[in-house]
């Protein structure tokens, strides 16, 4: 980390409020040159918020932002980068009907005399060659999956040519590879001088690539340190404020091999690449999809759940055989999904917290056509009291809640029913560590009652561990099975990269 004694950024006394809630209070906070610099916390502890003020997209209501030594002259994201800053959202902000070259380079066009030049392929070739990800800068942004469009992010704010750049949740679509390559990239600015804040929740990624670690809590600092001072559990501690065991709860027994399916899947197919796709999951059981972006996990969950049709093969609830499927005979039929796009996907972000957790169960609570809105206010409080939502409001704004309270509220949504069948796609991407348990909790409280869950994430020791049983795929088919519990994350990686595993090596004698 450099050693200048003028720090890259640096905060005095910065608030922020919303209303009559203080989001920033007094954050006292210095940047320095050169360094990766981790923020964390829980979700609505302000780290998010922190990035938007030092990017220009919050005003801060008191206090001072200093870019380098100098004032923050224009709190807006274009002024933020004329003073060389550059932030990626956790949020995507791009441009779904263009390109990922004209996307990331978006406001910053070669032009010639005020015409636009063919350049940007070229540019965008260099930057590719820096990052390795591996995108076609012809492709439209809206056809990509959400871990390439988070990799356009991340090209964009480096194409900048920032001297601080602001990750916020920058990995959490990524698989363990695409992170690693990420880290480089990291490392890699950091050598030539530029600093980095990297607002993250994978607290081993903070420990792996961070200089130093700022911990807040209920928008205020509650101390910055050496990562290298610092375990997983001290960081945990200092972001909850208490202790908390950051193990994986404990899985129910597996039912027994010979229990009836819950759900069989028989050689489907869909026209969004995956084909001859057969795999059953029973009653109890929590079944994983194991397998690198693109392999065409999300599409066998959007399959299942109806939203894409079938093109080959059936599928069959409890024995019977489902005819066409759509996500509404997916619903009365007792199956819930949780997609990975909760603001697109899952939520509707128009509406309040009761409205989200009510809309696929109308039909529950109400009597001769009208809404009992009593019962839904009930059912709203228990959900939001057993989930720990916050704010703990059934008339809650959703737009405006963290991720990890929107994941809940989208959570919630399919718990208010009695679902037989779960999927979850990413359910942990981008929160905190107390949501995350929470959810993996939810997950295993869903076995221990008896509900088939499909269980999909880009972290596959999450999958390893909180599945009895899993399915490898490449390439949009399923290329083997395996017993969780017992299989390694080496085993699982070389099989998915399709790699022979070298034989250890003999242990050489020792030596007198």
């Amino acid at each position: 980390m450099s050693q200048a004694s003028k720090p890259a950024v640096r905060l005095s006394g910065i608030d922020k409020s919303f209303g009559n809630a203080k989001i920033l209070n007094d954050i006292t906070l210095d940047f320095a040159a050169g360094e990766v610099h981790a923020l964390i916390g829980e979700n609505g502890a302000g780290k998010s918020s922190v990035g938007k003020i030092i990017g220009g997209y919050y005003t801060a209501d008191a206090g001072q932002l200093d870019i380098g030594g100098i004032p923050l002259q224009q709190a807006t994201p274009r002024g933020a980068l004329r003073q060389g800053v550059a932030m990626i959202h956790q949020e995507l902000q791009l441009v779904p009907q263009l390109t990922v070259a004209q996307n990331v380079f978006l406001g910053l066009e070669a032009n010639i005399a005020g015409l636009l030049s063919g350049s940007d392929e070229r540019r965008f070739a260099a930057l590719e060659k820096r990052c390795q990800f591996g995108l076609d800068p012809r492709r439209k942004v809206s056809e990509l999956a959400i871990a390439d469009r988070q990799k356009v992010e991340i090209m964009r704010a480096i194409a900048r040519d920032a001297r601080v750049i602001i990750m916020d949740e920058p990995t959490s679509s990524l698989t363990a590879d695409e992170a690693e390559r990420l880290h480089r990239v990291i490392a890699s600015l950091c050598a030539e001088g530029r600093t980095v804040i990297y607002v993250t929740h994978f607290l081993d990624h903070v420990l792996a690539v961070c200089d130093r670690v700022t911990i807040m809590r209920d928008g205020r600092v509650v101390r910055t340190g050496v990562v290298a001072e610092e375990t997983k559990q001290s960081l945990v501690e200092a972001m909850l404020g208490e202790s908390i065991d950051v193990a994986y709860p404990t899985l129910p027994a597996a039912p027994d091999a010979g229990v009836a399916p819950r759900i069989a899947l028989d050689g489907i197919a869909t026209a969004a690449g995956i084909h001859d796709i057969s795999l059953v999951i029973r009653p109890g059981e929590i079944v994983g999809l194991l397998g690198l972006v693109g392999s065409g996990r999300s599409e066998v969950a959007r399959a299942v759940f109806g939203a894409d049709a079938l093109t080959a093969g059936s599928i069959a609830l409890d024995g019977q055989t489902i005819g066409e499927m759509s996500p509404k005979k997916a619903v009365r039929n007792g199956m819930a999904f949780i997609p990975e796009d909760r603001r697109k996907q899952g939520l509707v972000l128009a509406q309040r917290t009761r409205a989200n957790m009510s809309l696929p169960h109308l039909d529950q609570i109400s009597r001769l056509g009208f809404l009992d809105m009593a019962e839904e206010r009930r059912r709203t409080a228990r959900l939001i009291a057993h989930f720990g939502i916050v704010p703990n409001s059934v008339d809650g704004e959703v737009a405006y809640y963290s991720g990890g309270n929107q994941q809940k509220v989208l959570l919630s949504k399919w718990a208010y029913g009695k679902p037989r069948v779960v999927i979850l796609d990413e359910p942990s991407r981008g929160v905190d560590i107390g949501a995350r348990r929470r959810i993996h909790d939810f997950i295993v409280e869903l076995a221990e009652d008896n509900v088939a869950v499909l269980l999909i994430s880009s972290e596959l020791e999450e999958v390893l561990k909180l599945s009895h049983r899993g399915y490898l795929m490449r390439a949009g088919t399923i290329i083997g099975e395996l017993d969780c519990p017992h299989a390694s994350l080496e085993d699982v990686l070389f099989r998915l990269f399709n790699v022979q595993k070298p034989h250890a090596s003999p242990t050489p004698p020792k030596l007198d």
